[in-house]
This record gives C-alpha cells, sequence and structure tokens, in this order.
C-alpha cells in the first residue's frame, strides 16, 4: 500500500506537470495574437519555472528503487593504521551526523567504538526518514584521507582510509530468515560515553551470524532486551545489504560493469594538503570546499553520484 500510494503521488505530479504545459501552449498561441511585452515576459517566466520543476522531477527518477524512500542504516569502519585512520572515521561520522542535521532526518547511533587515542574504531547509525537510503546509498564505499597527521611530531603527510557501509532499512516485507541456530548471542559492559550503568551492568548485545560471519552490536540503550532487539534489526538490515550486493555484482557482470566497495576501491579522496579539495572518483565531482564538506555539505556528490546513474535498471 505504501509503494501504491507513492506511484499515484508521483503519477499525480506528471499529470500536473502536463497541465501546466498545456496550458503554457494555450498562453503562447495568445501571444502570438498580442503584441504585449508583459505577456511575453509571462511566457519565459513560465517556461523557466516549468524547465526547473521538469529537471527536479527527472532527478527523481533517479531514486525510484523499491528500496530507496526507507531509512538507512550507516556503518564507518576505521581502516589500517591505528590512530590516524581512526581520527578520520571520527570525522567522517561527524560528517554524515551534519548532513543528517541538515536535512532533518532523525539519528541514533545505535554502536559507537571509542578508538584508541582518537576518533572511532567503528560507528552504526540509523537515520529515520523518507529517502535517507536513496540519497546515502552512493555513499557506500571507501573513503581516502590525505592530510598532514596531527598526531606525527615529525609533520608528515598521511594517507587514511575508512569504509562506510549503507544498508536500507528493513520492513516486514522483506524476506530475510535467520535461524536461531545460525545466530550466538553475547552480552558486554558497554565502552566509553554513557553513565553508570553503562560500566556496570552487561546490557551492550553482540550478535554473530554463523554462516556469513556478520557481527552487529548495540549499547545504546540500558536495556540488553532493548539492545537485542536493535542489533536484530540491524543485522536484518546488514544481511538485506549483502543480498542487494549480490544481485548488483551479477547485474555489473552482466553488463559488462566493475563495482566494488572494497579496500583499495575508493570512491572519494578528501586532500587537504599539499592543496585542499574533495574529489569524487566515480562522477569526477568536485568541491575545493573541504570545511563545508566535512561539516555535511555532501548534496552536490550526492546528487551526481544519482544523476550518473540514470537511466541504469534497478536492482
Amino acid at each position: 500500500m505504501r509503494r501504491l500510494a507513492d506511484l499515484r503521488k508521483t503519477a499525480g505530479q506528471w499529470r500536473e506537470l502536463e497541465r501546466k504545459v498545456a496550458e503554457l501552449g494555450e498562453l503562447m498561441n495568445l501571444d502570438g495574437d498580442s503584441s504585449s511585452p508583459s505577456l511575453a515576459d509571462e511566457i519565459v517566466s513560465e517556461i523557466d519555472s516549468l524547465s526547473a520543476l521538469l529537471d527536479e522531477m527527472e532527478f527523481r527518477l533517479a531514486l525510484s528503487s523499491p528500496y530507496d524512500a526507507r531509512g538507512a542504516v550507516l556503518s564507518i569502519h576505521a581502516g589500517a593504521g591505528g590512530t590516524e585512520s581512526q581520527d578520520w572515521a571520527g570525522m567522517l561520522l561527524k560528517m554524515y551526523l551534519g548532513w543528517a542535521g541538515r536535512h532533518g532526518y532523525k539519528v541514533d547511533v545505535v554502536e559507537r567504538s571509542e578508538g584508541e587515542e582518537a576518533g572511532i574504531k567503528s560507528a552504526t547509525m540509523e537515520l529515520s526518514g523518507e529517502y535517507a537510503y536513496g540519497y546515502l546509498k552512493c555513499e557506500h564505499g571507501v573513503h581516502r584521507l590525505i592530510r598532514i597527521s596531527p598526531f606525527d611530531s615529525d609533520h608528515a603527510r598521511h594517507t587514511s582510509f575508512a569504509l562506510v557501509e549503507v544498508m536500507p532499512e528493513t520492513a516486514g516485507d522483506v524476506d530475510i530468515e535467520i535461524r536461531p541456530d545460525d545466530i550466538r548471542v553475547e552480552a558486554y559492559r558497554s565502552s566509553g560515553p554513557g553513565g553508570q550503568n553503562v560500566q556496570k551492568v552487561s546490557s551492550a548485545v553482540r550478535i554473530v551470524h554463523i554462516p556469513t560471519n556478520t557481527v552487529v552490536t548495540s549499547q545504546s540503550e540500558r536495556s540488553q532486551h532493548q539492545n537485542k532487539e536493535i542489533a536484530m534489526r540491524l543485522l536484518r538490515s546488514r544481511l538485506f545489504r549483502m543480498e542487494l550486493a549480490k544481485r548488483e555484482e551479477e547485474q555489473a557482470r552482466l553488463k559488462g560493469r566493475h563495482v566494488s566497495a572494497e579496500w583499495g576501491n575508493q570512491i572519494r579522496s578528501y586532500t587537504l594538503h599539499p592543496y585542499r579539495l574533495v574529489k569524487d572518483h566515480r562522477t569526477g565531482f568536485e568541491s575545493g570546499n573541504t570545511d563545508a564538506v566535512l561539516a555535511g555539505e555532501l548534496d552536490g556528490f550526492i546528487n551526481a553520484c544519482l544523476r550518473a546513474g540514470m537511466g541504469q535498471e534497478d536492482v
């Protein structure tokens, strides 16, 4: 029913555009019988308005896959490199929190493993709101940072990597079978900020999916039961994303395209030295305003990625 409602809404918007174009045609016929400059100005203004609307609606076609309208689960993992990569992962966490805040998404950080000296080893957040997954799916992949290290007394240039995973929020219509015999549930004490209860009670939950060796954790709630529910939800999303990845790989093989989010195949580079530039290697889109990008100004990169994918078949 939700899918049907979305389709009816979309069809209604295109019909409204069709009606406005027909009215513009009638207005242009009137202009042929009139020498009024005000009428000509009105026509030009209406053409500009309809062109902008058409461009926006064409862009929405890039968000037409069955899962794009859902919320998202985003995870960040620091790469090899210790403090450098952990600090970079922490910067990415702040960047995505900033982007979510700009767009009014509700965010719940359900897992966060602090770095040894700075940043984070990993973190997982749930973003609630329409089209969170549709927009953020373009962020899935390896992100590379090049800078003068603030942790190096020799002020040497360092390259750090972090992996960003983006999964659609699962719903009741997604059939992901998780057998009780296939999982191992472990309780442990949370680490990091969160009050006295965090350290004294084993309320955090870790679930291991044995067949795929997939591990999810949740420590955001004080109740072990609540954390288990969140962890199971994260596990479903992760297994669902793995299934989508299999389909993407098969589709890429059939189309002769290679898509990968593995180490060594970074999707974007953030260069802070010797010059300042953020460049997406898939689309060529770039920005010299690195501070704004790291604060969450990602729309240019996301829009370029979605537009580049227009015309491709939905998975």
